[in-house]
């Protein structure tokens, strides 16, 4: 059985501005799962933000930011957790040898994707090595950003937020999707990636249908970029209000 993430806050109606008969036609996924026992987040909000390559989840974590929203993105903190020297540098050498690393000493992500994008075995090992130093990194970063600000509202973006277990730690989950088409074209365009390249990295994500068991909200990538940023700017509203009202 699939396991369900709790339910947590007021995502139980349409924002005021997107009137409730025009929820379907939006794209706009108002299921909720049953609640179940979370760890204790203080009074801010945690929204994360997941979904398939080249979905488009960075360009609403930017109308998130725009809105006021606190970003924290996973893939520049695994880029920290790998920097020459730390431990996960040293686990990654050690298990890849130095063909993965540049002249300079820095990882060299393409030559270890190539690696383990091939072989399911290595790309655990290499999780492993990076999801656990990652979660200690985003746990640190929001509790600093909730002290600074306890009523913040913050979006983690993360494409492996659910394989790596972290949607646990969220309030929200927002799952953002994209036709295969569109996830194409833009892989190829934005990584240099052969068709075949990308479709085979698209693959080896958890697929769209069982990300969707794990959201409360799912927002489509491809919408012009007016009608994103009415929607995220009425989910920010929800969040903000949840943020205060946990401060009463």
């Amino acid at each position: 059985m699939t396991e369900k993430r709790p339910f947590i806050g007021p995502l139980t109606h349409i924002p005021d501005d997107i009137p409730q008969g025009q929820a379907e036609a939006k794209g706009i996924s108002l299921d909720c799962c049953p609640s179940s026992s979370m760890l204790s987040l203080g009074i801010m909000v945690i929204v994360g933000l997941t979904g398939g390559l080249g979905a488009g989840k960075t360009t609403i974590a930017s109308l998130f930011q725009v809105c006021g929203a606190t970003i924290i993105d996973a893939d520049q903190l695994t880029r920290d957790v790998v920097k020459p020297g730390k431990p996960a540098w040293k686990e990654i050498k050690r298990q890849f040898g130095n063909s993965v690393l540049h002249s300079d000493k820095t990882l060299n992500r393409q030559a270890l994707a190539q690696v383990v994008f091939h072989n399911p075995e290595k790309l655990k090992i290499l999780q492993d090595i990076i999801h656990p130093r990652v979660a200690r990194e985003q746990a640190t970063q929001t509790k600093a950003i909730g002290k600074a600000n306890p009523q913040v509202v913050i979006i983690y973006e993360a494409a492996l937020l659910i394989e790596a277990g972290a949607h646990r730690r969220m309030n929200h989950v927002i799952v953002v999707k994209a036709d295969r088409a569109t996830q194409l074209s833009r892989v190829c365009h934005r990584d240099g990636l052969t068709k075949t390249e990308a479709l085979r990295r698209i693959r080896q994500q958890m697929p769209l249908r069982q990300k969707l068991q794990y959201a409360d909200m799912v927002l489509d990538g491809t919408w012009p970029r007016p009608r994103l940023r009415l929607v995220v700017k009425s989910l920010y509203r929800i969040y903000q209000n949840e943020a205060r009202q946990r401060g009463l």
